[in-house]
């Protein structure tokens, strides 16, 4: 089994991921997130303004929150970077894998409606 360098943060069922403008604003996200390889990985629309803005600058913060986004711990800081194909295909299994079901009807249908170059992958690493 690999680390968990998030803490609670890498087990939760929904993630705060804040991402930041060019001028510096936060943009809170709630999102699922799935541990893997001591990353955590993210599964987005792939023209999404969090991944434009993740292009721009990687910094972002993490906590725990409900699916309704609120807040529910501390943020922590970490670096994001989008995948390429291969870790986008890695992210839908760990995805998947963490969320069962609701998480294969969720990959599959978007990639049935979407097709699979409409969704990256995410992958979210601790600051040192």
């Amino acid at each position: 089994m690999t680390a968990n360098p998030f803490g609670e943060i890498g087990t939760a069922t929904y993630v705060l991921l804040t991402t930041f403008t060019k001028d510096g604003r936060p943009k809170p996200t709630a999102i699922w997130a799935a541990l893997d390889a001591g990353e955590l990985l993210v599964w987005t629309q792939a023209k999404s303004w969090k991944v434009k803005r993740i292009n721009n600058t990687p910094r972002v913060t993490l906590a725990v929150c409900d699916r309704a986004g609120n807040n529910a711990g501390p943020a922590v800081e970490a670096t994001a970077r989008v995948l390429d194909d291969a870790g986008t295909a890695r992210t839908r299994s760990a995805i998947i894998a963490k969320y069962g079901l609701v998480g294969r009807v969720a990959v599959t249908a978007s990639s049935l409606f979407r097709g699979k170059s409409s969704t990256v992958g995410i992958a979210v690493s601790p600051v040192s």
